[in-house]
């Protein structure tokens, strides 16, 4: 019988367990997207806490592109020597660590009047009312390589593996998307020329890191968005990449703009509300002979285990239960197997300048964690 506890393996990265965290948004770098202390230390803590893999708080891959502050780079070679103490310190704690690429887009509120922003189409964002310019061909062409670039340096500065982001209304999940792409050459229309860049994206990323290296990504089940990416569209993506093998696909949902169904939920506070995406993800497991991992809403062991002995899901991905509890892994794995201290507030989200912490961690600031 499966268990959290197993040790497994992706491609060539050995796991100790099947619990990950997620990648999560930190607002901790420097201007420039470079590590701090204070952000070294979340990843220490991470490390130390017992979780198997950590994906990190997505690195912007060109420079001029940084769609929130304290958001780490990953667009030149310096920060090859400036992660590898990083990388080194996760080792060490015996835990594995995947650099989250992105690029946001126009889903973005910070200076978006300094830069130049790039989409499908010009058409302003949902939740932030950003109007990006239409890519061209030399633009698209410019992106596929900073997320090549971005993946080998990745993998010199001893990263374990790569996850890109397609997920949450960022630039892959717009192409992906109808209401954003209203392109009518071969990026956009029907759904294989929609998919056509994550696929060429995933293709350049192989390409610079080899069949050995782990390559992961991040998708929407659904958009949850009028004419959104539905999960038809995320099924044909799946298996276009699996066919061409990506080794392993994170199963989320939702955008800023929508609603009570985004990717980060509030109040799961009882069993019947965790896990929330794993219907689709359990759909695509069954479907697919790649590793599926579930993000969402995600508490207590009990739910994850009944997914593991009920569906073909392999991993569970954790982000903000890990903001409040760095060590709920090695909890957990010691015994104490009650849920999450995690109330599903949202409130590490709100403007501080230390970053994005827990509130419940954060005395002043306690009543929030009932919103």
């Amino acid at each position: 019988m499966r268990t959290l506890f197993d040790a497994t393996k992706i491609n060539s990265m050995n796991l100790k367990n099947r619990l990950v965290r997620s990648a999560t948004w930190e607002n901790m770098a420097d201007p420039t997207g470079r590590m701090t202390e204070p952000l070294f230390k979340v990843y220490e803590e991470l490390a130390r806490g017992g979780v198997g893999m950590i994906i990190t708080g997505y690195a912007f891959p060109l420079a001029e592109e940084q769609p929130s502050p304290g958001m780490m780079g990953i667009y030149d070679d310096s920060f090859i020597e400036e992660y590898r103490p990083l990388t080194e310190m996760v080792h060490r704690h015996d835990s594995r660590i995947v650099l989250q690429i992105a690029y946001g887009g126009s889903q973005t509120g910070f200076q978006p009047e300094d830069r130049v922003i790039w989409g499908p189409s010009a058409v302003a964002d949902l939740a932030f009312k950003v109007v990006p310019q239409e890519m061209s061909q030399e633009n698209i062409q410019t992106l596929i390589k900073a997320f090549g670039d971005a993946a080998a340096r990745a993998k010199a500065a001893g990263f374990d593996g790569v996850q890109f982001h397609g997920a949450h209304g960022y630039l892959l999940n717009q192409f992906l998307c109808p209401y954003y792409n209203r392109r009518t050459d071969q990026y956009g229309g029907p759904i294989e020329n929609r998919a056509r860049l994550i696929l060429e994206v995933y293709e350049e990323v192989r390409s610079r890191v080899g069949n050995h290296y782990p390559v992961l990504i991040k998708l929407n089940a659904e958009d949850f968005i009028e004419n959104g990416a539905t999960f038809e569209d995320c099924r044909y993506v799946c298996h276009e990449l699996a066919a061409r093998g990506i080794d392993a696909i994170e199963i989320s949902c939702g955008t800023f703009a929508s609603g009570k169904r985004g990717p980060a939920r509030n109040r799961i506070d009882t069993p019947e509300k965790e896990g929330y995406n794993a219907p689709h993800a359990a759909q695509l497991a069954a479907e697919l002979d790649i590793p599926i991992l579930l993000v969402g809403g995600l508490r207590s062991p009990e739910v994850m285990e009944n997914l593991l002995e009920t569906t073909e899901i392999e991993y569970f991905s954790l982000s903000r239960p890990l903001i409040a509890e760095p060590q709920l892994v090695q909890r957990w794995q010691g015994g104490d197997r009650s849920p999450a201290r995690c109330t599903s507030c949202n409130g590490c989200f709100r403007p501080n300048p230390a970053g994005n912490l827990c509130v419940l961690t954060l005395e002043p600031q306690r009543d929030d964690a009932s919103d």
